[in-house]
């Protein structure tokens, strides 16, 4: 039993290191629940069991060491570690790492920060804020108006998040910004469709991968972790939507 002991305490820690980076990572609940089961079913524990929340982890086993919890206190969206932890489990699964070696990778990819430099997503979000406008319809000549709203609101969330740590709060004044901006370039007479340029701009900001992981975590049957996704997500659509109506009201 104490030659067991050191192993399964082990992987134990290996399986919340996967489960953790995952779910920071913005992975569905149910994802990470079931690749943190075929980890320990890999390395010779085939009873386990998990609870995952989008804010905690819970992890045990039958019988031998006392259930563990991790709580999860920042989420993000990096789908590339989410893939890489992924391939890591296969790896385990087939026999290809060790224990020892998948807790190494691990740690490394936690570590590491493949998030795109800054510029880039800020170029990524002017320009998909005129495809966004295009896509609704918009005119050609809104097209250059757009990107400079969805640019300029995209700057204000990122560095009002780095401000302030309250998402809700980044994503109201991203909205009020984007709001302003679309209605001076309207009135100086450089866009036309206000309406379209707003659509456009905001749509960088609003939560589609949480919405999607909502749905998808519901309909596999995890329905705490569903409804807290949907909440969050109703709460971003809320911020926007107030942020975008109080520059309505005002103009």
């Amino acid at each position: 039993m104490e030659n067991k002991l050191p192993q399964t305490i082990e992987v134990i820690d290996l399986c919340l290191l996967a489960g953790k980076i995952m779910l920071q990572c913005g992975a569905e609940t149910y994802r990470v629940e079931d690749t943190m089961t075929r980890i320990a079913s890999s390395l010779g524990i085939p009873s386990s069991h998990s609870y995952v929340t989008p804010t905690g982890i819970i992890f045990s086993i039958d019988g031998t060491e006392p259930a563990k919890l991790i709580r999860i206190y920042e989420r993000t969206t990096d789908l590339y570690k989410v893939t890489v932890v992924n391939g890591i489990s296969r790896k385990i699964s087939s026999g290809a790492l060790t224990s020892d070696e998948a807790f190494k990778k691990l740690m490394d990819i936690e570590k590491a920060n493949f998030t795109f430099p800054l510029y880039q997503q800020i170029l990524a979000a002017a320009i998909s804020s005129g495809c966004f406008l295009m896509m609704f319809l918009g005119q050609w000549k809104d097209f250059i108006p757009a990107i400079i709203t969805g640019g300029v609101g995209f700057i204000c969330f990122v560095y009002i998040h780095n401000l302030v740590k309250i998402k809700f709060f980044a994503e109201f004044m991203a909205s009020v910004v984007i709001g302003l901006s679309a209605y001076l370039l309207v009135y100086l007479g450089i866009g036309v469709q206000l309406d379209k340029i707003i659509i456009g701009s905001v749509m960088p900001l609003v939560p589609g991968l949480l919405i999607t992981n909502a749905v998808r975590d519901l309909m596999a049957g995890h329905l705490v972790a569903g409804l807290s996704k949907g909440a969050e997500a109703f709460l971003t659509a809320c911020a926007i939507g107030t942020g975008i109506a109080i520059v309505f009201a005002f103009y």
